[in-house]
């Protein structure tokens, strides 16, 4: 067996495909220092497997590809091939002629071949270890080894010499079973606990799927729903709209028709207004006040009568006195009384007919007013009939904009994605052409593809990672929501606290834990240390107390409990106690608030609390020590223990971190999705080549060693 052939094809100096033929007899590689003659050396081994890149005289395994000169640039992989003579079936394979060839790419893939059909490295290994040959086996002889061989001591030497009997391949092999063996009880162990744990999560796991599977189908029939709903909208709106044409063409021919009506309507009364200002008004006028001047003068002549009358009729003086009035005037003044009758009947009549003249133009002037009223109130109506059917009018008008913009948007993309393919596909015929006229600059094409591909496996691994991390962030914004829903609802608190604090009484600032702040960690301390007050009402002073508490009793609101915010003077300083931390400096709060807590100690943990025992003996007041965990340790009272529910101060602590990392998760959002907009434009600018198949496909098209090369 023997070496027919060694293919290089960018390794190390080896740019162009460099090929060498060993005929039989004797074959050396002659040239002077830094010819190449350690590279051929080191691409046999590299070929046979070798993983060192120390042994290939390199800092990483990249080094072994061309990495360009000052007038050629890098190449994007380096293949070797090994052309061995087995035409005495000294390797176990059904061929004359074995070729073994290793490829690199610079991105870190790597690719094995037997006689052009992929392969592992373990089946090189297998197949030249059979042999005597491999990257373990002293079949290459380097510089300084034999040195190394004869200085070796005996356990080296044992090694060299089993290696020799061909025992070390036997050895490996056992190596590497006691490895797996060892591999596959930890993977079995390891899938118990597993398989015990996918038990115990099982049936809610199960639960939760049957729920996510509604929850999609019922999203499902969300988005056909509204889906349908905005078709059968936008149907529904054309025809709104349409009818809402048809009837304002109505409405302004009817609209026409009464102010043509109004505008008879108001000469109607202009012509009874100058009728009742005309000649039978003025002549009814003038009898009137003719017989109010008759009435006059009969009342004084009637008068003027009857005293005569009186005298006449006296017996003392009728006989002495003689007659002042005489038979003519008694005649004129029947004659003139005759006369007035007359005028009265006539003036009488006159103003009986001006009356009636009078009635009929009011009741006209009163039927015109109301045709008047009831036109204006139909134009009123047809006003607003219009105002509300403009406005529908202007709300189908901007639906059908934005679907008609959402169409649009469609047709760009589309338009634009035919433009990339048509120009794809003409450089792909212009790449093929050059190709097909220059048979030499096929390797060139060889490398664009691979950095091409490359760069797209990168742009490709990058966008799967953004757009997991994208969904990642969704979901627990998603969770965050219910999250602060959740809490948002507890603290909805129905009781009478609440209702005092929302009744706006005078001095009454709200719950006394929506004044608090309290610093991170310490909420369980403060809201043990505090109570039942943490659910109290927070007042302004003493007045507001008792004022609050009369309108608690007079809405019968229950028992309430209020916080006075300025109780009047400085609140006493907070104790001082190695190891422990005064409760008033942790939090944030009213005077009154910060006066409660002045005697109150917060400790990380028991131990602490015994640790600060003579400190607090030595104390000169009373001191109570609480807990981070809530548990309180008094003068005269101890309580703690499990099964503590959370107070308002905790919810609210818990919300407020719940909104602050929702708000973070909103903007982590909004850049994962500008940088996953702007990855996905990658493959288009960073791609060297156009590619006629789909990064999976130029992936499974390469990885198929009978596959043609574009």
């Amino acid at each position: 067996m023997y070496l027919k052939s060694l293919t290089l094809k960018g390794f190390k100096s080896f740019a162009q495909p460099t090929t060498f033929a060993f005929e039989p007899g004797v074959t050396c590689i002659v040239g002077p220092n830094g010819s190449g003659k350690s590279n051929v050396v080191d691409a046999l081994a590299w070929v046979m497997g070798e993983q060192g890149a120390k042994t290939l005289r390199g800092g990483k395994m990249e080094d072994v590809i061309f990495a360009g000169t000052s007038t050629r640039g890098p190449l994007g992989r380096a293949e070797v091939s090994l052309t061995i003579d087995n035409s005495d079936g000294a390797l176990p394979i059904e061929y004359t002629e074995v070729t073994i060839s290793r490829t690199l790419f610079r991105n870190g893939g790597s690719e094995y071949a037997i006689n052009g059909e992929q392969c592992r490295l373990l089946d090189v290994q297998e197949l030249l270890s059979d042999s005597g040959l491999g990257r373990e086996m002293h079949v290459i002889v380097g510089q300084g080894q034999l040195d190394q061989v004869l200085h070796a001591s005996p356990e080296d030497r044992r090694g060299f010499i089993e290696e020799a009997a061909g025992i070390l391949k036997h050895r490996r092999r056992k190596e590497k079973t006691l490895r797996k063996l060892d591999a596959m009880q930890a993977n079995l162990t390891r899938l118990t606990d597993l398989a015990a744990e996918l038990r115990r999560q099982l049936k809610p796991l199960g639960r939760q799927a049957e729920v996510a599977r509604e929850a999609a189908g019922i999203a499902a029939v969300v988005r056909d729903a509204k889906a349908r709903l905005v078709a059968d909208e936008v149907v529904e709106l054309r025809r709104v709209l349409a009818d809402a044409g048809r009837a304002e063409h109505e409405r302004h021919a009817e609209r026409l028709v009464l102010q043509q009506e109004l505008e008879q309507h108001q000469a109607r009364i202009e012509r009874l207004e100058q009728a009742q200002g005309g000649d039978a008004v003025d002549r009814a006028r003038a009898a009137s006040f003719a017989l109010e001047q008759s009435e006059a003068r009969l009342r004084s002549l009637d008068s003027l009568a009857r005293q005569r009358i009186a005298l006449l009729s006296s017996p003392d003086d009728g006989a002495d006195a003689a007659p002042t009035v005489t038979l003519a005037d008694i005649d004129a003044a029947r004659a003139e009384l005759e006369s007035i009758r007359g005028g009265v009947g006539e003036a009488g009549a006159a103003l009986e007919r001006a009356g009636q003249v009078t009635r009929d133009a009011r009741a006209a002037l009163d039927a015109v007013d109301e045709q008047i009223a009831a036109q204006a109130a139909r134009v009123s109506a047809y006003d607003l009939r219009a105002s509300q059917l403009a406005g529908r009018a202007d709300a189908a008008a901007s639906n059908l904009a934005a679907v008609r913009g959402e169409v649009l948007r469609h047709r760009t993309a589309l338009e634009s994605a035919e433009l990339r393919r048509d120009a794809a596909a003409a450089e792909l015929a212009r790449i093929e052409a050059e190709s097909d006229a220059d048979p030499g600059a096929s390797t060139d094409l060889d490398e664009a593809y691979e950095l091409a591909q490359a760069a797209v496996f990168e742009a490709e691994g990058e966008i799967d990672r953004l757009r997991e991390a994208l969904h990642e962030r969704e979901r627990e914004r998603d969770a965050l929501g219910a999250r602060v829903g959740a809490l948002s609802l507890a603290l909805d608190q129905k009781d009478g606290s609440a209702a005092l604090a929302a009744s706006g009484a005078p001095g009454v600032r709200g719950l006394l834990a929506e004044h608090l702040r309290v610093e991170p960690g310490y909420e369980v301390a403060v809201a043990a240390a505090l109570g039942p007050l943490a659910e109290s009402v927070l007042v302004d002073d003493r007045a507001a107390a008792l004022g609050a508490l009369a309108a608690a009793a007079a809405d019968d609101l229950g028992r309430v409990a209020l916080t006075i915010a300025d109780p009047g003077g400085a609140p006493p300083d907070g104790l001082d106690v190695p190891g422990l931390v005064p409760a008033a400096s942790v939090a944030d709060a009213p005077d009154g608030v910060r006066a409660l807590l002045a005697e109150v100690l917060i400790a990380d943990d028991l131990d602490a609390v015994r640790a600060a025992e003579p400190a607090l003996a030595a104390l000169d007041r009373p001191a109570t020590v609480i807990t981070k965990d809530g548990t309180v340790i008094g003068r005269y009272v101890v309580h703690g223990g499990s099964g503590r529910t959370q107070s308002r101060i905790e919810l609210l602590a818990e919300r407020d971190r719940a909104k602050a990392r929702l708000d973070e998760v909103r903007a982590e959002i909004e850049h994962a999705t500008s940088d996953l907009d702007e990855q996905r434009g990658l493959p288009s600018t960073r791609a060297s080549a156009p590619r006629r198949h789909s990064p999976r496909s130029a992936s499974s098209t390469r990885s198929s060693p009978s596959a043609p090369r574009r």
